[in-house]
């Protein structure tokens, strides 16, 4: 039985019916209010129409229009996209109440229609992306929206998927079934059924680490102030956009951590991995605190004390340990005194000095907890990715994958590792749409050659080619 929209899904829907009707479409312009306006009011600046034969071909061959990065650049987050759940008076919809909102980027020079969108299903969520127009602007252009449902309310983002539908068949004047998902992860074969049955569009399957190496390579390539190092005297350092991006080694860290070797467009060798990533920290937080979900549980570690959970390197010594080049602050121990003031507690309990023994009455909270185990998982990640780069000879580590979401211990830690343990010598990368790049890649599965400004993407025949010149690469 289909559920209505929920009080938050419909209000998203009210904001992409204001961002496509702006589309032109096969039958004539959107709003007629435009059309009789005279021209003197009309914008002066020359602008790009799409011809009725690009719709045609765009409606007929879904997911094969060229997109024009030219002149693209990530918005002010004030006019992105707001994330589902996270206005007032939402608390009980089931979009995701739990993700930071993420900023769209702006795409002024591309007027092709899209009839596709692209939907990367992991194990705990789901990144969904797609193209609309600009809301009430006269400009040419539009946007990638970006949105994120949690996996196990993936009916909703199936609502949300057939709200997309509709507006691309009311707008586009296209035939039923036009649009196409791109959809990869795991769910893209556990709801694959789902997705086609609901939505009767055709649903085409694509190669998880393929998408990912995709979407990073345009990342990295086309989009201005997305790519960034960090410090804790320099947190945000952008990268500006390069053409030499090989090798390189990508940690993406979603419910569990994949590590690429990547040599090529396209051509990569998954070396390593971790079953301790992002699932790991929610599934044992959720048992650990009261948090009821990831966000909550990244903002009670932004203000705990891992000090009173952790044995750090100067309990132990009393001071650095200088010779080895370890601060007094090094986790010596991850949760290395929870024991010893646990029993405490007990044994006081026992002698009637305390009647509680809870975690919130031993001496540390549930923030203690959560930075605790955020910095375990996190220095966990980096080793191994250093250790991985080492075997491998690679100096440029990006990390990618929902468990990031910029949050700045998490980053701090992973950048720290990388630098400590290679004495500076290898660098780690974050990007601002971290969590996007699987459903990027997707979304740009079907373009054309060289579409990018770089030609970030290119054909089978060149990729072939290369292969053959670089004969080091390992292609999946």
């Amino acid at each position: 039985m289909n559920r209505p929209l929920p009080t938050r899904a419909r209000t998203l829907a009210s904001e992409v019916n204001a961002a496509m009707e702006s589309e032109p479409s096969a039958a004539g312009p959107a709003e007629p209010q435009r059309s009789q306006r005279r021209a003197s009011d009309r914008p002066q600046r020359p602008r790009t129409m799409t011809s009725t034969e690009e719709i045609d071909n765009t409606i007929t061959r879904p997911g094969s229009v060229r997109i024009n990065v030219k002149g693209a650049f990530i918005v002010d987050p004030d006019t992105s996209t707001p994330a589902p759940g996270l206005a007032q008076g939402t608390g009980n919809d089931r979009g995701s109440p739990t993700h930071r909102e993420t900023s769209d980027i702006r795409l002024p020079n591309h007027t092709a229609v899209v009839s596709h969108i692209a939907v990367d299903i992991g194990g705990s969520l789901i990144k969904l992306v797609y193209y609309s127009r600009e809301v009430d602007s006269t400009d040419p252009g539009g946007r990638l929206n970006f949105q994120i449902f949690e996996t196990d309310r993936v009916d909703d983002c199936v609502e949300y998927m057939k709200h997309l539908r509709d507006k691309q068949l009311e707008l586009n004047g296209s035939q039923h079934g036009a649009l196409c998902v791109m959809a990869t992860g795991g769910g893209a074969y556990k709801f694959y059924d789902k997705i086609r049955d609901a939505l009767g569009v055709d649903v085409l399957r694509e190669d998880e680490m393929e998408c990912l190496i995709i979407g990073l390579d345009f990342f990295i390539t086309e989009i201005p102030r997305e790519v960034f190092t960090y410090s804790e005297t320099d947190p945000m350092h952008f990268v500006s956009p390069r053409e030499n991006i090989y090798p390189y080694m990508l940690v993406n860290i979603g419910s569990g951590v994949s590590i690429l070797k990547v040599t090529g467009p396209r051509s990569y060798q998954r070396v390593g991995g971790t079953s301790l990533g992002g699932g790991t920290l929610w599934g044992l937080l959720s048992l650990l605190t009261g948090a009821n979900t990831f966000d909550d549980m990244l903002e009670q570690a932004a203000t705990g004390d891992n000090a009173k959970v952790d044995m750090l390197v100067g309990d132990i010594y009393g001071t650095d340990y200088g010779k080895i080049g370890l601060k007094s602050t090094a986790i010596a121990s991850s949760f290395g005194k929870v024991f010893r003031i646990k029993k405490a507690a007990e044994a006081g309990a026992a002698n009637g000095i305390q009647e509680d023994t809870s975690t919130t009455d031993v001496g540390f909270t549930d923030g203690d907890i959560s930075r605790s185990l955020l910095y375990a998982v996190s220095n966990n990640i980096g080793q191994i990715a250093y250790l991985q780069s080492q075997i491998h000879n690679l100096s440029d580590i990006y990390f990618g994958g929902t468990f990031i979401r910029g949050h700045r211990q998490t980053m701090n830690t992973l950048s720290y590792a990388i630098k400590f343990w290679s004495k500076g010598e290898k660098q780690a990368y974050f990007l601002r749409h971290e969590g996007y790049l699987g459903a990027v890649g997707a979304f740009l599965k079907r373009q054309p050659i060289n579409w990018g400004r770089r030609g970030s993407f290119e054909a089978n025949d060149d990729l072939a080619n290369w292969r053959k010149s670089h004969k080091g690469g390992v292609a999946a």
